[in-house]
Formats: C-alpha cells, sequence, structure tokens
C-alpha cells in the first residue's frame, strides 16, 4: 500500500458521483478540496461523519473549501445515502476500487476478530494547487470538520 504525505502531488482521481457526474481532480484546480474516505453508507460511523461535514458545510463553502467523499459503495447506495440525509457534497462510487488504492486508503482491516480487506477513514486536506495540505487519519466521526483547520 502506497503512503501518501503532506507536500505530496495529490494523485489525480476520475470517479462517478451519486448524481451521474464524471468528478476529477482537475475539475478543483484553483480551488480547495476536502477529499475523504469513508467505508460504508447508512453504517453508523460514516453516517456521523458525514451528518458532521454537512452540518458544517457552509464553514467550508465561505473558506473556499469544496467537500467530496469516496467509497466503494455503489452510485445506487450514495444517491440513497444523501438523499436520506439530505447530503449537499457529491459522493464518488470507487466501485473498482481504483481511487481507494492510488491514495492508500485501501488495506487490511479488523473487526471482532476477523481480517479483511477494506477503506481506511482517512481525510485529505488538498489546496488549490493539487498538494496535499493535511491528512487526518485518526477521524472523530462525530467531530470531524472540527478536525480540518484552515
Amino acid at each position: 500500500m502506497k503512503k501518501l504525505n503532506i507536500g505530496d502531488k495529490a494523485p489525480d482521481f476520475s470517479g462517478v458521483t451519486q448524481n451521474g457526474k464524471t468528478l476529477t481532480l482537475a475539475d478543483f484546480k484553483g480551488k480547495k478540496l476536502v477529499l475523504y474516505f469513508y467505508p460504508k453508507d447508512n453504517t453508523s460511523g460514516c453516517t456521523a461523519e458525514a451528518c458532521n461535514l454537512r452540518d458544517n458545510y457552509t464553514r467550508f463553502l465561505n473558506g473556499g473549501y469544496e467537500i467530496v467523499g469516496v467509497s466503494t459503495d455503489s452510485i445506487v447506495s450514495h444517491q440513497k445515502f444523501t438523499e436520506k440525509y439530505l447530503l449537499p457534497f457529491s459522493l464518488i462510487a470507487d466501485t473498482d476500487k481504483k481511487i481507494v488504492e492510488d491514495y492508500g486508503v485501501w488495506g487490511e482491516k479488523k473487526f471482532m476478530g476477523k481480517t479483511y480487506m477494506g477503506t481506511i477513514r482517512t481525510t485529505f486536506v488538498i489546496n488549490e494547487n493539487g498538494i496535499i495540505e493535511n491528512i487526518i487519519e485518526k477521524v472523530d466521526t462525530k467531530n470531524h470538520a472540527q478536525q480540518i483547520t484552515y
């Protein structure tokens, strides 16, 4: 698994959102981006994280930031998740796991004594020039927006 660091150029990505729109890193050139990776739609931690970002969305926009979430769930799953929780930002369906692998967040996880491969919850703050300014690896799902400082 590759490891990205603060100061690295963010890997380019291309993925389809819940609205059927293709997003790429180039779409955010000249803008700041909070790119957050999460394991699964409609689970308690992922819902808390998404809703916390939703509730602070205006603060991010006012600070010049866009928010994009990425998980390996399907477009349909993302559609239901955004409708249910009124999420104002895009969620990319990375069903082929290319983006999670490029960002080094697909790896071995453990839960209840079982080991499996999955998305490691991580957030990347990317500046206007596509450079990683911050990486949050220990995400507090209920207070995630407060962890993202700018």
